[in-house]
């Protein structure tokens, strides 16, 4: 998911196919990554601009639909602090909408998990990891448990290329930036995925949903 911040958009929408909401024992814990993205792949535009990202109300509810099912949050430093410096009171704020002040809700009561080696303080239900996050993940995903997301384009460019992600929710933007943070990472072998689901939202937005062929 793009860097959600109230200000960027109204309320997201995300009705899409049914996920497992609980772990079955044996079974690997389903990773997720998704984010908003430039058709020219980019999570961010140069200077971390993220104006070009106005998803429309029926998006932003279905982005909350997704965030529902999911029970750990895995963040990097950067949307960690975005993400912490708005939703702690999203739901507090003039004007806020119903899907804003759910999504506000939704996000302070799942658990987190941060990994950084410069901060040392997180809040809001969240646990900071400073040491080797691809060892840390590898271990959550071998628990018991519902689907997780991963979000930040550095801590998923990692956990792309240590192969650890099952499932990829791209939200294309009809916008061309030229540059700025990409959401895919450089890998050292190839990934086949399969298409599991396309929509179109207002404005052109188109989401397509993979899942890596195991």
């Amino acid at each position: 998911m793009n860097r959600l911040r109230a200000d960027q958009f109204p309320p997201l929408d995300w009705s899409s196919l049914p996920r497992p909401t609980d772990g079955r024992h044996g079974a690997m814990r389903k990773l997720i990554y998704g984010m908003n993205l430039t058709l020219d792949g980019y999570i961010s535009a140069p200077g971390d601009d993220l104006g070009w990202s106005r998803p429309s109300d029926e998006l932003f509810q279905w982005w909350l639909d997704q965030e529902r099912v999911i029970s750990l949050f895995l963040y990097g430093r950067q949307l960690w602090e975005t993400m912490s410096a708005y939703w702690p009171t999203g739901d507090q704020q003039p004007g806020a909408t119903p899907a804003q002040i759910e999504f506000a809700r939704n996000w302070r009561d799942t658990p987190k998990v941060v990994f950084s080696s410069t901060i040392d303080k997180v809040d809001w239900n969240t646990r900071l990891v400073t040491g080797d996050a691809i060892t840390e993940i590898t271990r959550l995903k071998a628990e018991d448990g519902g689907p997780m997301r991963v979000g930040g384009a550095t801590l998923a460019g990692a956990v792309m290329r240590a192969g650890l992600i099952d499932e990829y929710e791209i939200v294309t933007h009809p916008v061309l930036v030229g540059g700025g943070a990409p959401f895919f990472s450089a890998l050292d072998g190839w990934v086949n995925l399969n298409l599991v689901e396309t929509r179109t939202f207002p404005g052109g937005v188109i989401l397509t949903r993979y899942e890596t062929k195991r």
